[in-house]
This record gives structure tokens, sequence and C-alpha cells, in this order.
């Protein structure tokens, strides 16, 4: 006879799934919204009635209401979404109230400007957030943290009017699987799916937590598409030294669960109530056992969000990686918070303790780099927690994680007398020079004879880990004029993964001499303004361009002219700069002999000021990088062909002059495209200038990528 967990309901769900239902109902319907018009809006002028529903929604945080965008968009398509008024109508116990919202922002951006016809799907990840514009009290969803979901039963919740008045129901079904790049999660058909109801929270039976938003159903009737959580780590970067959309509402997110588990104002269950209280797991290889408990895990995402956001995505990967042994999970979109990475930690490789890994990972928390001072005592509190539930999992742990947090504190110790200056291992960086850390890969290959490139877009590891790269996306067959869309969210993943609270990430382009034409820092990918504005970007010869060296990544010129490419590399970046025109002469084309540009100063920067993809300038753009320089000038030349390039050439002179050295010019680059963008006339000149930079400290990866089915 099977168990009360394998057993079957006569609705098609698991007896565990039934009581799980049974328990989180009435707490995901409590934080469950109808979106409309407001009151008084224009679908209703001088009236506090609400209007027909536009769809629904949820609170995931205080005063943060999530939504699909269409949902906001419905019977407005001409009026722009974002600062759009919505009415938003909740239940508070047995008071319903209705309350003005507005539209924060809508994902993807380009719906702003690109909108699909009635009827037809909005384009992926199809969301929106709504900031409330009133403090009311209401409740909160539990948002899972796991990058992926887990394909098992599912309830959704949602407005329907089965009996003429508009109410919040569930139905069940099960995750078929994913879709759109796992953007989207696929659902059973086992119910029907209202259209009121699209933009409510898909909720995992088996963990109590929200994995998706109600997305659409199927023309033909049962099943359909929802939006994964985790897209909102999509949300629009901050600017440099701002927290950022996501990390403040997911922190408030934490917060609000954490407050609710610590009150004893209120005899109300909370959602880590109901979590210690769902059937266990069928086929949990820890069986309850070597988990945190749901008061524990409540607790340490608090303590975590008491603590200053992370500086990069990057600095979570690595805790997560030093923790599981192994590089974490690439699957976009980027780890962007501390809680992001507890997601990476669920059943960790070699049968070690969940729980034991998430202390390891809170441990190493306690003494990382914030992006900016803790709050006094905050991380000793994290710690302090951890000491604590470490004894109470294994009193040996407890040991062993006081020696990891030791040697951390010390590291930490190491890493600020190192940044103010006092490093042991030589001087800081100097002040306008790149940023260390990982930059963002952008390769693009010729597909043979045709006039289609494929393409790879990566994360490539700074000097610290030279030559380490991690895969964001690639595609096969793009046209010159389709690339700028194909990479769109390619580069704004790898950006996410790069950017830290200080700087923008560098974007280096590593294409073939003939492509240094292409204009990728006038393409746009977020935030509505040209990438070459918004971070450095700098162009590299491909790989493949010299022979492989016995660590598989690309050779540098420095390695195969001796000391003096190396010489002249170290020489350029430490200055003073000379500016040489190496395709011109005199407003004349010309080749450049390759004796000449070997006899040159080893400070000399070669300047291009005619197309890349012609004679002259290709063949001396190979010369150049045969002569061994690391830093050199190209541009794509100016629409008027009979336009003369004096002024570009005067200005590059004085740029070069005033910067001194060579280190400092991928950030001058981008300033200079900045003020040319504000339309300072005074920068007109450096409009579709380029930088070479073969920086020997980051290598290239070897391999091209697949060029599709013969």
């Amino acid at each position: 006879m099977p168990d009360n967990q394998g057993a079957r309901m006569t609705d098609g769900r698991t007896t565990g799934a039934a009581r799980a239902f049974e328990l989180l109902e009435p707490l995901v319907q409590a934080a469950t919204v109808r979106v409309h018009a407001p009151p008084g809006g224009y679908d209703n002028p001088r009236s506090h009635r609400t209007g027909p529903t536009w769809g629904s929604g949820f609170f995931i945080a205080p005063g943060w209401v999530l939504t699909c965008a269409h949902v906001v968009g419905e019977g407005g398509a001409a009026v722009r979404l974002t600062g759009r008024e919505v009415g938003i109508t909740f239940s508070a116990g047995s008071v319903t109230g209705t309350v003005t919202g507005r539209v924060e922002c809508v994902l993807p951006e380009r719906l702003e400007e690109r909108r699909p016809g009635r009827h037809a799907l909005w384009d992926l990840p199809d969301l929106a957030l709504i900031r409330v514009l009133a403090p009311v009290s209401h409740a909160c969803v539990w948002i899972t943290d796991r990058s992926r979901p887990r394909f098992d039963e599912v309830a959704y919740f949602g407005c329907t009017e089965d009996l003429g008045i508009p109410e919040i129901t569930g139905r069940t079904t099960r995750l078929r699987g994913t879709a759109g790049n796992g953007a989207a999660i696929r659902l059973g058909d086992d119910d029907e799916i209202e259209p009121g109801m699209s933009g409510g929270p898909v909720v995992d039976l088996a963990r109590g937590e929200v994995v998706g938003v109600l997305k659409a159903r199927r023309q033909t009737g049962g099943g359909g598409l929802a939006v994964s959580v985790v897209q909102l780590r999509t949300l629009p970067m901050a600017a440099r030294g701002q927290a950022g959309l996501y990390r403040r509402i997911m922190q408030a997110h934490d917060l609000h669960h954490y407050d609710q588990h610590l009150s004893d104002l209120d005899n109300r269950r909370t959602w880590t109530d109901v979590h210690g209280e769902l059937p266990p797991e069928e086929g949990d290889p820890y069986a309850g056992r070597g988990r945190l408990t749901p008061g524990e895990r409540t607790t340490l995402y608090g303590l975590l969000a008491e603590l200053p956001p992370p500086g990069s995505s990057e600095v979570v990967r690595a805790l997560v990686e030093e923790v599981r042994g192994e590089e974490p999970d690439p699957q976009p979109p980027a780890p962007l918070s501390w809680r992001d990475g507890l997601g990476l930690l669920h059943d960790p490789p070699g049968g070690t303790g969940e729980a034991a890994a998430m202390l390891r990972y809170a441990t190493d928390v306690s003494v990382a780099e914030y992006r900016e001072p803790a709050a006094p005592g905050a991380d000793e509190e994290l710690w302090d927690w951890v000491r604590a539930t470490a004894e109470r999992l294994w009193r040996p742990l407890r040991r062993e994680l006081g020696e990891r947090r030791e040697r951390g504190l010390a590291e930490r110790e190491r890493r600020r007398r190192a940044s103010a200056g006092r490093s042991v291992h030589g001087p800081a960086r100097r002040a306008g020079g790149l940023p260390s850390g990982a930059s963002v890969l952008l390769e693009v290959w010729a597909h043979g004879w045709e006039d289609v490139y494929d393409w790879r877009v990566s994360v490539l590891a700074g000097p610290a880990h030279a030559g380490r790269v991690t895969p964001v996306d690639s595609g096969v067959r793009a046209t010159l004029a389709g690339l700028p869309e194909a990479l769109r969210v390619p580069l704004a993943e790898g950006f996410r993964r790069c950017d830290t609270h200080e700087a923008a990430a560098l974007l280096e382009v590593a294409v073939a001499p003939e492509l240094f034409g292409l204009a990728v820092d006038a393409w746009v990918v977020v935030g509505g303004v040209p990438l070459g504005v918004q971070r450095p970007v700098v162009l590299r010869h491909p790989a493949g361009t010299a022979g492989p060296n016995p660590g598989g990544a690309r050779e540098h010129p420095a390695d195969r002219e001796g000391g003096d490419a190396a010489a002249r590399w170290a020489r350029v970046q430490a200055g003073p700069l000379q500016d040489e025109r190496a395709d011109c002469a005199g407003g004349r084309p010309r080749s450049p002999a390759t004796e000449w540009l070997t006899g040159l100063p080893d400070n000399t920067v070669p300047v291009h000021c005619r197309a890349a993809d012609q004679e002259p300038t290709l063949g001396s753009l190979h010369a150049v990088r045969d002569a061994g320089y690391g830093v050199a000038v190209t541009r794509r030349p100016p629409p008027e062909p009979g336009a003369s390039c004096a002024p570009f050439h005067r200005g590059l002179r004085e740029e070069l002059a005033d910067a001194g050295r060579a280190e400092v010019l991928p950030l001058r680059f981008q300033t200079l495209r900045g003020r040319a963008y504000g339309a300072d006339p005074d920068a007109y000149w450096a409009t579709g200038a380029g930088l070479v930079w073969e920086d020997p400290a980051r290598p290239l990866p070897e391999d091209e990528p697949l060029q599709g089915d013969l």
C-alpha cells in the first residue's frame, strides 16, 4: 500500500500537495491583488468604482506589486507604461481596500517603444513593478531564491469572476518545462487559466515559494506560460553608488518576513510557520536533515538583508564557488544579492550537507567587502548566529567555521591595506585606470564567405585569474544589421555579472580588423544610452591571429617579440604618449613599412583615420599588431567622404598629450563619447573613434564557436 506522500487524490494532486495547498492558500490569497484602472482615473473619471479587471498581481515586498507588463498596458496601449497610475484592490483580513499605484518600470525596457498588437504575446519577460502610493498594511509572498524551478506540482492564483464577483482563487497543475532560455515556465493543462489571472503568482507547493508570474494560456485552452520570478534580476542596473531596484526590493522582502518571524504582536501564521508544516518532499536525500529549519532560513535571510549588498555579481559567484568547490551554475540571470548566493547552494555536490554549505557561505559573507560600510555590529550579529547554528548541526563545524572566519578577517585586512596603497604586492592601481575585475568579452566571427556572423558573449576574469572565461550565450548566422538586437540580452546579462557599484565593467570586442568599424560603442542595450557612453569599450584582435600558447589562451605580441612588445606595452602605459599617423600622410592614404613601424619609439600610439575594412588601413592594422603595438587608435570615417581628417588628428593629439599615459585611455575615450553624445561641439571630432587595447593580462580564449549543422 502506498504511503500518504505517494497517494493520489481524485483531483490529480498528491495528498502532500493537497495539504500544502490547504496551508498556503490563505497566505497567497492575502498577498494577491486585482489590477484595474485607478479610482477616478482615465477609464472611469469622477468615480470611485474600480472598473473592469485588467489582470492580477501580488505583493513581493512592502509597497511593491509585481505583475505582467501586458496587464498594466491593458486598455491603454498608446499610453507610456512607466509612470502610469493603476488601481490595486487587495484584502487585509476581512477588509478589502483599493489604493493607487504607479508603474515603476517594465521588462523588457523596449516595450515602451515597441508593443505587440492586441491579443498578441508580449516579449519576455513581460514584467511590471508597481509602487503603491500610500502606506498600507498588507501581506507579501515568499519569493524563491533558486535560479531554476523544480518541475513539481504548483498552484497558481489570480482574479476570477466565476460567480459574477471578482475574487482571488487558486488552481493546481504541474510544471512541464521551460521556454525562452529559462525566462518562462510551461504549465500543464490540469486546470484552466482564466484571462483575469494574468500577473498572478505561481507557487511551488513542495517548498512553499513563488516561482513564477502567470503570463498566458494556450489558445486551445488548458495550460500556458508563466514568467520565472528570477527574471526580476534583469531589472535595470543602478547608477554608480546606488543599490539598485532589485536589491532594494529583495532586501525589503527578506526583512518583512524576518520581522514577521520575530514579532510577538501577531498570532497569525506566517510563511515561516507554514514552511515548517509542509509535508516532507518526496525523494528528499536529506529527509529534512542537513538543511536549515524554516526559522533558521528566515533568520539567515534577514541577517544578510541587514548588510550592505555585494559590490558585484562576481563577488557572490566567487563565494559560492569557494563553498561548492566548483563553479556555480552559469545559467543567467546573474546572482545580484547575498540571498541569490544561497539559492546556488541547494543540494551541494559531494554529499555535503546543505546547511553546512550555507553556514560556510554566511561566514564568508560576514568578512566580505561590502559596497559601503555595514551598520555597526551587523556582521558580528550574522557571525554569532552562524556559530550558534553550527553547534546545533554538528559541534566540530563551529571550530571549522571559526578558523574560516579568522582567515577571512586577515584577508580582508590585507585587501584594505592594498587598496590604501600599502600592499606588500606593490602599489595600488593608479587613479584613472581600468578596474582590475572581470570584463565582458564579445567575439564575432565571419561565417565563411557568407555575409553572416557567429558570435559569443563571455565573462573574462581579471588578471587574478588570467585566461579564465565563463560563457554567457552564443549564436550563429546573424547579419551585421541584426547583431545589435541579437546581442542585446546576452550583453545585458554579461554587464550584470561584471558591473560593480564603483564602476561599469569594460567591454572587450574581439573581431577581425575588417570589423573594427563595427559601431558597438553606439549600440543601445539598456537605459537608452549608447554602450560607449555607459562604459569603456575597446577593440581586440580575435583569437587565432597568432599561434596558441601552452596555457590554451591567445598568444599576445609580447610573447612573440622577445622583450620588444612587452617593453612597448609597459612604456606606452607609463607615457608620455606620442601619436603617429599610420594610414595617412597629410590627408592622403599610405601603407606603413614594417621597418618604419618597428623603429618608432616605444611610447608611440599608431592612429588610423580611414575605413578599417579597406586598404591601406586593413593592412596597416595587421602590420601594427605584428610590430608589437598593444595600443592603437582607429576610427569609423564620417558619412561625408570628402570630410577632412585634420580635426580628428588634431583633437586626438591634444587628448593623448593631456592623458599623459595609455592606462587612462579607455576611460578617457568613454568620457569623450559622453561629451559628443551630450552635444559638446569640442568633442565631435571623437565620434566613431575606437581604441585597440591588447592587454597581456587579459588573454583571450583560443577556440571559436561551432558554425551550426552541416
